[in-house]
Order: C-alpha cells, then structure tokens, then sequence
C-alpha cells in the first residue's frame, strides 16, 4: 500500500476545524452603509389666529334694542353691530337744543331792541340831566338875587344829581349791550355753551348705535337685545381682517432645528384630506419659563383655505433638515459610551471585520428619528452591526438586514414623541 502523504491530511483537518468553530461563532444583525436621501422634519400642534383681535362694546350705558350680527359674520368697517334704546338720549337732544335757541334769541334781543332801548334811555337820562343843570343855574341866579329862598337852591342841586345817577346807569346799560359789553359777551358765552351741548347730545344719540371698527369677522357675540349694558364691557369680539397665523408652542429642546424660511406642510384634524403649505416666518425672542417652549408663527404660502377657522387646531410638519445623498446609519447601530470614558466621547459604532467585533468611533451630521449622516469614521459597503452583539475582539457571524432609511417624523426620540405632541398642544 502506497504511504499516503502526511501534509494533506493534517491541512483538511485544521481547515474542517475552523470551519466549525466559525459556524460555532454567534450571529448578528448588519447593515451594509450606503448613500440615500435624509430628512429631518418636525411635528408639532398649531392655532389658527389672525395678526389682532379687538373687543367691542357700548360707550353708554343703556337697553340693547337690537344686534345686527351674528357669530362668524364677515363685517365690513361702518357696518352696523347693535343697537341701543334711543328714547333718554333723543330727548336730551331736544331740550339742549330749546336751550340754544333760546341762547341764541337773547343775544338777538340784546343786538336789536335791547341795544334801541338802552340808547333810547340813555338820550333821556342825557336831556334830563341838562335840564336838571339849567334848572340849577337859574336857581343859582334867583338866590343872588334874592328872589327865592336857599332852601330851593339845595332842591335843584338833589334834581341834577339824581339826573346824574340815571344818565350813568344808562350809560353803563348802553355799554353793557354794546358789541364789546358784558352782557352781550355774556350772552354770547350762554349761547356757545348751549350749541356745545347740543353736540355733546349729538355724539351721546350717535353712540347709541355700535359701529365695526375695520373689516373683520365676528368670533364672539355675548350680548342680546333687551340686556343692559354698561361702558367697559366687551360686547363682541372681531378678527380683525389681515394676514393669517399659524401660532405654536414648540419645545425648546428644538429650537436649534428651527429657523424662519423653513417650508412646512400644514394639516388640518378636520380637514386631513386637504392639506397646504406653510412657511415658518419667525422665532419669538423669549422662551415661556413655565411651558418651556418658544412660540413659533408659521404663514401660509397662498391664500389660507375657505376651511380655516380662528382657534382652529393644526398639524404642521416642518422640514428642518435635508441630504440629497448621505452615508445613512440606522440609529439602532450607535453604541453607548464605554463605562469611564470621558465626556463628550465621540458616538461609536461595532462593525464586523475579519470575522470579529470591531469598535469603531464616528462623526455623525443630520439625525433623523431612525437615521444619522455619517460624516467620518465609516466608508460606504461598511457592514454595522444593529442590536445584541459580543463584545469587541469577540468572533461573530453577519446576518444581512435589508434596511433602507425613510422620511421620519423627529421629536427627538422615540420616547419623546408624545411628551413633544402634548406639549406643543398647550396654548
């Protein structure tokens, strides 16, 4: 019998035993890196507000005779909203204007007639006092000459001094109705006030009735006909006519991802069917302490739907972040810093190389909810082990994951989600 050669049999034999132990090795899920398209977008709640409201109410207190509108009626700026009884302020009306007229004929009098007879007295009182000064100085020649007593002397000197006192109130009468006398501008003052309040009743008879402010739309009406109303009560409340928004509370952890131009698509709950798209038009500069979010105004892109209703609630999706072509890896592959490493280690990953665990670090970009760009540290057709796996320097077998990186929905993580939704959903 032919030797056989001792090489060949020991060569299968170690071959054969690690082919064994290999299948011996135990089995973990990879997935091979390759480029694909990654987004980032963010969901939150929003409101549909417009740019300002205003409440409206009566200046007068008084009954309510009728309403004019109703809730969700378009007004436009003059129409009438209520109402009020008019009986109290159209009688005050009348009399301030009895009073005015009767102003007004006064200073007539005092112009007219008055003036023709304050002269006329003041032409008599004139002629009485000369005649009163003749009749002294012909006294005055009888005494000297001893024709009469002095006892008529003291007479005719009393007659022109009586004269005297009526001919200056005359005067002063005259004067008084005069165009620059006291009386007249008395008068005068009577009849300016009476005119001023006949326009104080005016504008009290036009407050009576309630007019829109600008073009708007009634979001409110808590006011009814027969009610009584005072001034300071908020009657009806309008959006006013302008711009809509789009108001949410986002939380702060995202405000990074966020910045004004970011295109959006808009849902309504009520309308899921008809969505339109959006833009985000500004950050406000301050967080809420209490909610710990930042509130966020987003604007629609063409005229808002027909469908849109002031408070009405929204789903709005943001695009935060895009790659055409990025090294994609699956979240579920990012490894947890090794216990004592320091802070701020970079992100790791395990890959399969030459048969057995490798740690890899990595320098991550974008992240999604289920992916990250891959900056450095892998190359593409790298296989990146997901799940359970032995330890690095451990011998293990691939088993393919077909995986291929979608559109996701971030809030961060996926323990978030709702915490984010209901957070986002206070106002």
């Amino acid at each position: 019998m032919a030797a056989r050669p001792v090489g060949f049999g020991g060569a299968a034999h170690r071959g054969a035993a690690a082919a064994a132990w290999r299948l011996q090795a135990p089995q973990v899920d990879v997935v091979t890196l390759g480029t694909a398209p990654l987004v980032r977008t963010l969901q939150f709640s929003a409101r549909v507000a417009t740019t300002s409201r205003v409440s409206v109410g009566a200046t007068l207190t008084g009954r309510v005779a009728d309403v004019a509108v109703r809730e969700g009626d378009a007004v436009r700026q003059g129409d009438v909203l209520l109402r009020l009884e008019t009986d109290e302020a159209q009688a005050a009306l009348a009399q301030a204007q009895a009073n005015a007229q009767q102003a007004q004929a006064r200073l007539a009098g005092l112009r007219g007639a008055g003036r023709t007879q304050a002269q006329a007295q003041l032409a008599q009182a004139d002629a009485t006092l000369r005649a009163a000064a003749r009749e002294l100085a012909r006294t005055q020649q009888l005494v000297a000459s001893g024709f009469i007593s002095e006892a008529r002397l003291d007479d005719a000197r009393r007659a022109v001094a009586v004269a005297r006192a009526q001919r200056d109130g005359a005067g002063a009468q005259a004067q008084a109705v005069g165009e620059r006398g006291a009386e007249l501008a008395q008068a005068e003052a009577q009849l300016q006030q009476a005119r001023a309040a006949v326009q104080a009743a005016q504008a009290r008879l036009a407050q009576t009735v309630v007019h829109a402010p600008t073009d708007g739309r009634v979001l409110l009406r808590k006011v009814e006909p027969g009610q009584i109303v005072q001034p300071g009560s908020a009657l009806l409340s309008l959006a006013l006519a302008g711009p809509t928004e789009l108001v949410a509370q986002v939380d702060e952890r995202f405000l990074d991802q966020l910045q004004p131009g970011q295109a959006a698509s808009v849902v309504a709950d009520a309308f899921p069917a008809q969505p339109f798209a959006a833009q985000l038009r500004s950050l406000a500069p301050a967080v809420d302490a209490q909610r710990g979010s930042v509130e966020v105004k987003l604007a629609p892109r063409q005229a808002p739907p027909d469908f849109l209703r002031e408070d009405m609630t929204l789903s709005v999706e943001v695009r935060t972040g895009e790659r055409p072509a990025a090294l994609a890896l699956p979240l579920t592959a990012l490894r947890s810093p090794a216990p004592g490493a320091a802070p701020g280690a970079p992100d790791s990953v395990w890959v399969l190389g030459d048969g057995r665990v490798q740690a890899r670090p990595v320098r991550l970009g974008l992240r999604t909810l289920e992916a990250a760009e891959v900056l450095d540290g892998l190359a593409e057709g790298t296989a990146v082990i997901v799940g359970s796996a032995p330890a690095p320097g451990q011998r293990a077998r691939p088993r393919a994951i077909d995986w291929h990186p979608g559109t996701a929905h971030d809030f961060g993580t996926r323990s978030d989600a709702g915490a984010t939704l209901t957070n986002a959903k206070g106002r």
